[in-house]
């Protein structure tokens, strides 16, 4: 049988050209020809899903500018990493209405950065209600691929996520499987709480190239598993039945060989991320001349990405990525 083409999921909408996460990243994602969009979720503290790349919001919105919010800037400890910021939980969505996206990766990315402060956060109600749409005006069907982030920190103090995401789900028409729901974590316990739910969804385990998960380093400290020992055969073995695919790191596809035929041995999907065109994301073989920012030989990196036989990618250009993929 002929191969099929893998999804192309717009990584927080097309954030190659406009602030991640924003309204505007997302509909330029729809009209460059996305099967799907990736909004990463976190809280309030009052309790409202908020869709942004992390809780620490000081990189992607003018909070800094808010001068009545400058005693909320604080340090805090996440999935073990020390961050000084400001940080989602420590608003209302009342308050958190009021700041404005800004572009990440400024220096490598600044047309993008161009469109700062002119657009609002959004909620994921807000993204769920914007695909919805999308897929009628566009004649085509147009899928969610929901990250939960820092599912046990956000837990830790008070606003488990799961419950929250069931909620605007259900609320809005996205439970029932009526357009395609995928679900993704770093942890895959959260991701037990969507498979024993009635909600709809695949659920894909996310997978970086080096570390432990978060939720496993809580409960079992030094001895959790590394990430790496997660997708070892026993560790596929023991993924079977509890998930539905992997995503993993692109540096695991491009350093080893047999992950995605393994994966596919045992019925699991696997997506890679991020797939993006700069040198200063790429490989070094596949590096060209011109600084970080240019564009290298990212076709190359692609194909090899593409050859074996991978089930998604995550792109930042949405044009660039339909473009090559299909």
């Amino acid at each position: 049988m002929p191969r099929r083409p893998p999804l192309v999921i717009g990584h927080r909408g097309a954030p190659g050209y406009r602030p991640e996460h924003s309204r505007s990243s997302y509909e330029l994602a729809f009209a460059m020809g996305v099967d799907a969009v990736e909004p990463d979720v976190v809280a309030t503290r009052d309790g409202v899903l908020v869709v942004r790349h992390e809780n620490e919001i000081s990189g992607t919105t003018d909070v800094a500018e808010h001068p009545e919010f400058a005693d909320r800037r604080t340090t805090k400890r996440v999935d073990g990493v020390q961050l000084t910021g400001w940080f989602t939980e420590d608003f209302t969505w009342d308050e958190l209405s009021t700041l404005r996206c800004r572009e990440r990766l400024s220096a490598l990315r600044p047309s993008s950065a161009s469109f700062d402060g002119g657009q609002p956060i959004l909620r994921l109600v807000d993204v769920l209600d914007l695909v919805r749409t999308a897929s009628e005006e566009h004649g085509r069907v147009i899928g969610v691929v929901l990250e939960v982030k820092h599912a046990t920190y956000f837990a830790g103090i008070g606003l488990d996520l799961a419950p929250l995401i069931l909620r605007d789900l259900r609320a809005n028409g996205w439970a029932d499987g009526d357009l395609p729901l995928t679900i993704e974590c770093f942890e895959a316990g959260i991701l037990d709480v969507f498979r024993d739910s009635a909600v709809a969804a695949t659920l894909i385990y996310l997978i970086e190239a080096v570390g432990r998960p978060a939720d496993l380093v809580a409960a079992l400290g030094k001895a959790a598993p590394t990430y790496a020992q997660e997708v070892s055969s026993a560790g596929l073995d023991a993924l079977v039945g509890r998930v539905d695919g992997i995503s993993v790191n692109k540096r695991m596809l491009l350093e080893g060989e047999g992950l995605v035929e393994a994966a596919h041995e045992r019925g699991l999907r696997v997506f890679t991320w991020t797939c993006r065109p700069e040198n200063a994301f790429l490989d070094r073989r596949f590096r060209l001349s011109g600084g970080k920012a240019a564009f290298g030989d990212y076709e190359s990196e692609w194909a090899q990405i593409a050859r074996t036989g991978v089930d998604g990618v995550f792109v930042d250009h949405p044009d660039l990525g339909v473009a090559f993929f299909r």
